[in-house]
């Protein structure tokens, strides 16, 4: 620590000096021999169609990423690991897959086959090596909204065997939800492939961090609620739309006096169970190799506690019912449904793509690889459009099973296709398993409601992001709440627009309210910092160094001279408009004195003239050469017609007041922040540059990068009169060159 220290001081103390000619931007030019080289878009095109060998090579295994890893293998150091990790995996994906099923309002097979095809698509088509996809609850909660808007309970009421009675086709309602389901799905993996295929993977920078954790927690809230029907063991109305789930939350309150007990106690006991069980698993997890399948034991628990105690017949505890086996054959999407739902399915494109590329993004950071967010939307959007054939929902990456995979140890992607085996045996033998339990009798819903309970405690926790957010950064903390009071409030499809919408006008804000700071020099350097925030800071006499940490563009523009007029002390419409009020009352003053002066001229020769009619002639000469000489009009008397001469002391012009010493002598804009600028920005450059000109204050620019100075070559700013001998590359040169009035062979010596 003590060596640290010394070569820190040392490095502060090494000194250096600097001796060059003041450069403009057109001496950087021509010294540095700036390369006007520019590809043309014909150019570009013809070399973005061109194929060869290793280019079609390349762009085949980065389609497919499988043939381009698989080969290369270890097999020895990741083959135990990815084994254990699979299997581990494998066994969570049977009871969420069930669970998730539940808030996709499909049966739980359904959730097991979601957790199988795709995985396999995954396998070959993805790029993470340790994200697990598959069932997600966010993803599964906006498929139900879809799923019970386009099938309620209403369309499928059957008349009963009583007159006023009737059923409900729990088979038919269940078959339309599968093909609307299937067929979202198949819709937003369209959405994702196209994306992919345009190169849009770069809109996952609209999801900030801080939204998506308040979206999934805002769904989290979704999900339990959708959820607590089968908790208590009721049946509230549906609602859709906006504040759907404050109706719910109403009309749940309503129904708890109709609570079914048994159900209520059984989801009480199991939800205790299953939290003792995860703490007692994290405990043991240093000693023990792989989790503990708490989940799996409770369904097994459950089973038997509903084949033996029978409570569905006591208590009217609600059961799944019948689980069939085996795989299904590929079903053609319902083409006719495709029109009600896509914004639906664009919403789960992006909400599934936003989830998954994220957490992909911290592991490869985490482990030291690439993750391609273009290949990810493919690879998803493959995923989700095949498994919507095969009668799969949406699905993304649950954290809770990545975190699994990783802690035992699973290294690629084949960890992942391990546990679609698992699920590929359980899918062929759940059948077995159960046939010897009645059909009736094989699990109850409230069940797999609590296991959603229990394994999204970890998004609820993410509350606490508020109060680390109002440490670090404010406007984060703004868009975590308004992100999810949002989708509380609109539903996750509408509340991820809004949040998006919401998220991007903060920037917008942040572009409008940047910080305007007058710069001053470091002592002895060639360094300028902002005066008000450093004690040794100072001005530079007669100059005003001036500088916004935000571009210039149209929704900033006014803004900006006003901070200029305010931090400089120059108001230069004032002073302009102040400037043409003298130059007025100047002119007035000259006319009136002009005015004055003629009709006094007028007034003497007319005196002149009578005095002449009246006195006798003299031939004198020296006498008649005192007198004015009189034109032939002026002898007749006609005054109108005088044209006399009007000597130099008749009137005095009032000259305007001396220049005005407080004024800067220079004015520097430091554009070093500023990265584009638009049409608007350049015409507010220009009209500063003249406006300050006019009062007498030269402008000068500094720090602009390359698009800024070809923006304002193509807005027309530089002219015969304006060129780029105004613009510098730091603001040290710009005040050298101010300060030895515009003479450019100064040299600069600074001694750090």
């Amino acid at each position: 620590m003590e060596e640290e220290m010394n070569v820190k001081d040392l490095r502060k103390r090494v000194p250096y000096q600097i001796q060059r000619d003041v450069l403009d931007e057109l001496s950087v030019d021509q010294v540095a021999e700036k390369s006007d080289f520019k590809i043309s878009t014909k150019e570009k095109l013809r070399d973005a169609v061109r194929c060869t060998g290793p280019r079609f090579k390349s762009c085949f295994l980065s389609f497919v990423p499988l043939l381009a890893w698989l080969p290369r293998y270890p097999f020895r150091e990741n083959a135990i690991g990815d084994l254990i990790s699979g299997i581990s995996v494998g066994i969570m994906h049977l009871p969420q897959g069930m669970a998730y099923a539940l808030l996709a309002a499909v049966p739980p097979v359904f959730g097991l086959y979601s957790s199988f095809y795709p995985i396999l698509i995954y396998f070959i088509f993805g790029t993470s090596k340790h994200i697990s996809v598959g069932t997600y609850a966010v993803m599964s909660v906006m498929i139900g909204s879809v799923t019970e808007r386009l099938a309620p309970d209403s369309d499928f009421m059957i008349p009963g065997n009583d007159t006023n009675s009737t059923t409900l086709d729990i088979v038919g309602r269940d078959a339309e939800r599968v093909k609307i389901a299937a067929t979202v799905t198949f819709l937003s993996g369209i959405f994702q492939l196209l994306l992919g295929v345009v190169r849009f993977g770069f809109v996952v920078t609209y999801l900030s961090e801080p939204l998506v954790r308040a979206y999934t927690t805002a769904a989290a809230i979704h999900v339990i609620v959708s959820q607590l029907k089968y908790s208590f063991g009721i049946n509230p109305q549906r609602y859709s739309g906006p504040l759907s789930l404050i109706y719910t939350v109403i009309e749940i309150c309503a129904l708890l006096g109709k609570t079914n007990i048994g159900t209520l106690v059984v989801s009480i006991v199991t939800i205790l169970g299953l939290v003792a069980a995860k703490e007692l698993s994290a405990l043991a997890a240093r000693k023990i190799p792989v989790p503990i399948p708490v989940e799996l034991i409770t369904i097994i628990v459950a089973t038997v506690v509903s084949w033996q105690m029978d409570l569905k017949t006591e208590y009217g505890v609600e059961v799944v019912g019948e689980i069939p086996s085996g795989l299904q054959a590929p079903v053609a999407p319902a083409v006719s449904l495709l029109g009600s739902m896509v914004g639906d399915a664009f919403a789960l494109a992006v909400v599934g793509y936003g989830i998954a590329i994220s957490l992909g993004r911290i592991f490869a950071l985490k482990y030291a690889y690439k993750v391609d967010s273009n290949q990810e939307l493919i690879a998803l959007g493959l995923s989700n459009s095949i498994g919507g054939l095969f009668n799969c929902f949406a699905i993304s990456c649950s954290m809770s099973r990545s975190m699994v995979q990783v802690s035992t140890g699973g290294k690629s992607q084949v960890a992942g296709a391990i546990s679609a085996v698992v699920i590929l045996v359980i899918l062929l033998k759940i059948g077995e398993l159960f046939e010897e339990l009645p059909k009736e009798y094989i699990l109850y819903i409230c069940v797999l409601a609590a296991i959603i309970y229990v394994n999204l405690q970890g998004m609820m926790k993410q509350f606490g992001d508020i109060c680390s957010l109002w440490r670090t950064n404010k406007v984060d903390m703004v868009v975590w709440v308004m992100t999810m009071i949002l989708t509380v409030l609109f539903n996750p499809d509408l509340g991820l627009a809004a949040s998006i919408a919401f998220s991007i006008l903060t920037v917008v804000f942040r572009t409008q309210l940047p910080k305007y700071s007058i710069l001053g020099q470091v002592p002895g350097t060639d360094i300028y910092r902002p005066v008000e925030d450093y004690h040794q800071v100072k001005e530079i006499p007669g100059i005003m160094i001036f500088r916004s940490s935000a571009t210039l563009y149209f929704a900033n523009a006014e803004m900006y001279i006003d901070a200029l007029y305010e931090k400089t002390g120059v108001d230069v419409a004032k002073l302009l408009s102040h400037k043409k009020k003298l130059e007025a009352k100047r002119l007035r003053k000259e006319k009136k004195a002009a005015k004055k002066a003629k009709k006094e001229a007028k007034k003497r020769a007319k005196e002149a003239a009578v005095k002449a009619a009246k006195e006798p002639q003299f031939s004198d000469t020296d006498e008649s050469e005192e007198e004015p000489e009189l034109s032939h009009a002026e002898a007749n008397g006609d005054v109108n017609k005088l044209s006399v001469k009007e000597p130099k002391d008749v009137a005095t012009v009032e000259v305007g007041p001396d220049p005005d010493t407080t004024l800067p002598r220079a004015i520097i804009l430091d554009l070093s922040p500023v990265n584009f600028l638009d049409t608007v920005g350049v015409k507010t450059l220009r009209n500063i540059y003249k406006d300050y000109g006019e009062a007498g204050v030269q402008v000068y620019l500094c720090g602009c990068q390359r698009g800024v100075v070809e923006s304002m070559e193509k807005g027309d700013f530089f002219s015969e009169t304006v060129t780029k001998s105004i613009l510098f590359s730091s603001v040290h040169d710009a005040v050298l060159y101010s300060q030895q009035g515009n003479s450019k062979e100064v040299m600069q010596g600074t001694h750090l």
